[in-house]
């Protein structure tokens, strides 16, 4: 997936614990739901089918993968495993999403999908790997007690039984960030050139460090004698040397392994830029070619922080405001500065900025791994940073509501929190800026501010109990669905306050001037009158114009003969002594008769004569509500 991670080292965090997070930015028809796959005893010689790596939706259909994945009644073809591994004598819990999350022993995952240099297909499809990302993942949570742990679990299955990526343009390998309570790895992985194994390299983040991950990989050096900071496979020196990419020296994994930025220059680059700014470390954000220009560290120390889990959950939700490319600004964000940029379905060649907030996330998850309290916590939100609600979950807890493991984004559900988070958004467009300042996110903040609120209270609780005894997981899940429901609420709430261009019905919520301004607005000249007479027709002829082309002012009153009689410019109001002598003779007319001579009245219901009714300027308005029997003591002029 084209996603964002980020990682922050205990000692630079508000409670001691390791942070890293993922936004699973897919493109369509992806898989929302958040799932519990339950621990489990296997029998001696048993083994593990190990499925597709499909990220659309459904991603699995199988009795072996928990409640979530079993086949719902028109769900009536199994997913088929590609390939088998030995299975181990038991297997921890965890929760994933299309990607592994945490684990029982609070293990977490957060993946990004990276070019690499070689690419493969997955066993039964015309290649030979039987892992990919998601798949590896799952090996980690269901046996790994630690982070290292976890990297050398899946070193090793991508070596022994090889390892595909999406094969998409996004690239062929991947990157995670695993962490538990004490550290964070950097795991990176790609096929090798027969496509029957793998070449991997992950590094130790300092704890005193942040990192970011955007879409490439991001290990340089290599240190080969520090075993403490540098895990790697056997073969990632030998291919280097047969294809000619290192002679010797310093061991760069990024220059020889990765591809670089995909899909166009920036698109990584920016998004580290932006998370490291927001960490208070400034870089350049210009440079010639990532891949091969130092621009941005594996990971650094900064002065800034501590930093909490809303800390991440803001950065993620950033779109460049108040930088030179803030996405919120200019023509293409529109008047209500809408931050997101649809695809481009036409033939015109360019691109936009990718900021790291984007609209085509799935879900975000942040892991927290700590030894205290509950142990392991994790954050999941529903569709995208902009309109989610972050809710907390123990990862020793069991289970997951309804409205958070059930999920379509083809079908639109009020059961769901995926697709209440996406009408809120989608909704908000109509007047995004107004809308996301004033009701989605005081909407976030605090329902995000409860969750943290509750985290910490249940930590305390857990504190008090034996070590071993499991934790109270109900008010976790009631809290999602209150969540849940709140979610449902924005939508009707956004429409309600904007509907029809108005601010709670009337004024309040106009158009930007600079937008007015941009679009020509104010260059605009209102469409002149017609010079005088013109008839109750206008602005078409009438039928006999030998009766009605001309007004015979004759007939009328003389002080409306005499107001008709004045010349006047096609845009000049009438005078108030005019208005008055029109507006007397209007009102003194019998309903039905008629200013007009020969006209007989038609009857009232034109929408064009109650529109022009309200407009004073246009004599014409009268004399036609007059010949419609329309008149009356209620009208505007």
């Amino acid at each position: 997936m084209a996603c964002t991670v980020l990682g922050v080292g205990k000692n630079l965090t508000k409670d001691g614990s390791t942070i890293t997070s993922h936004s699973n930015d897919g493109e369509y028809k992806g898989d929302p739901r958040l799932c519990f796959i339950p621990a489990g005893d296997h029998k001696s010689g048993s083994m593990r089918p190990v499925y597709f790596d499909l990220i659309d939706g459904p991603r699995y259909i199988t009795y072996d993968r928990g409640e979530c994945y079993k086949p719902k009644p028109w769900q009536t073809k199994l997913s088929t495993p590609i390939c088998y591994v030995p299975e181990v004598a038991h297997t921890f819990s965890y929760y994933e999403g299309s990607y592994s999350i945490m684990n029982e022993k609070g293990v977490g995952t957060s993946e990004s999908t990276c070019s690499g240099m070689f690419y493969t297909l997955p066993a039964t499809m015309g290649g030979k790997a039987c892992f990919g990302i998601a798949a590896l993942g799952q090996m980690a949570m269901e046996r790994a007690s630690t982070a290292k742990e976890a990297v050398q679990i899946m070193g090793d299955f991508a070596f022994q039984y090889g390892f595909y990526g999406s094969n998409s343009f996004e690239g062929s390998a991947e990157s995670l960030f695993v962490n538990d309570a004490d550290e964070i790895w950097i795991f990176h992985v790609l096929p090798d050139p027969t496509g029957t194994s793998a070449i991997w390299a992950a590094q130790r983040i300092p704890d005193n460090h942040v990192a970011v991950i955007a879409n490439m990989f991001i290990i340089r050096e290599i240190d080969f004698n520090d075993s403490s900071n540098f895990m790697y496979s056997s073969n990632i020196k030998t291919i280097a040397q047969e294809r000619g990419w290192w002679t010797g020296g310093a061991f760069d994994f990024t220059w020889i392994y990765s591809e670089g930025e995909y899909d166009h220059k920036y698109y990584s680059g920016r998004r580290m830029w932006r998370a490291y700014a927001r960490f208070g470390l400034s870089y350049n954000d210009t440079y010639s070619d990532l891949r091969y220009d130092l621009v941005y560290p594996v990971s650094a120390p900064t002065a800034s922080g501590p930093f909490g889990v809303s800390d991440i959950f803001s950065i993620h939700r950033d779109y460049y405001q108040g930088t030179q490319y803030d996405m919120s600004a200019g023509l293409a964000a529109g008047p209500w500065g809408i931050t997101d940029r649809w695809n481009n379905e036409q033939p015109v060649n360019g691109t936009w900025e990718r900021s790291i907030a984007v609209y085509r996330s799935d879900y975000l998850s942040v892991a927290q791994g700590k030894r205290t309290g509950q142990g392991g916590v994790f954050y999941f939100g529903p569709a995208n940073a902009a309109s989610t609600v972050f809710v907390p979950m123990a990862a020793t807890c069991t289970g997951v509501p309804s409205e958070y493991m059930d999920g379509n984004t083809t079908n639109l559900t009020h059961s769901t929190a995926y697709w209440g988070s996406t009408s809120s958004f989608n909704v908000a467009l109509m007047k995004y800026s107004y809308a996301m300042a004033n009701i989605i996110l005081p909407a976030q903040k605090l329902l995000e501010t409860q969750g943290e609120d509750l985290v910490a209270q249940l930590d305390a609780q857990a504190s008090l109990l034996e070590s071993g005894a499991p934790c109270d997981c109900e008010p976790y899940k009631k809290h999602m669905y209150e969540v849940y429901k709140r979610l449902w609420e924005l939508p009707d709430k956004i429409i309600q306050t904007y509907a029809n261009g108005w601010l709670n019905d009337g004024p309040g919520a106009p158009y930007p001037t600079w937008w007015l301004e941009a679009v020509n607005y104010t260059n605009m000249d209102p469409p002149a009158l017609p010079e005088e007479p013109y008839g109750p027709c206008y602005p078409n002829p009438c039928p006999n114009t030998s009766n009605t082309s001309l007004l015979h002012v004759g007939a009328a009153p003389s002080p409306l003969a005499n107001v008709l009689a004045t010349p006047r410019t096609s845009t000049a109001l009438r005078s108030a002594t005019e208005m008055d002598a029109l507006r007397a003779h209007v009102f003194s007319t019998p309903l039905g008769s008629s200013l007009v001579e020969n006209v007989e009245p038609q009857a009232a219901s034109s929408k064009k004569t109650s529109f022009l009714g309200r407009h004073a300027d246009t004599d014409a308005a009268l004399f036609l509500q007059l010949e419609t029997g329309s008149a009356s003591n209620t009208h505007e002029l």
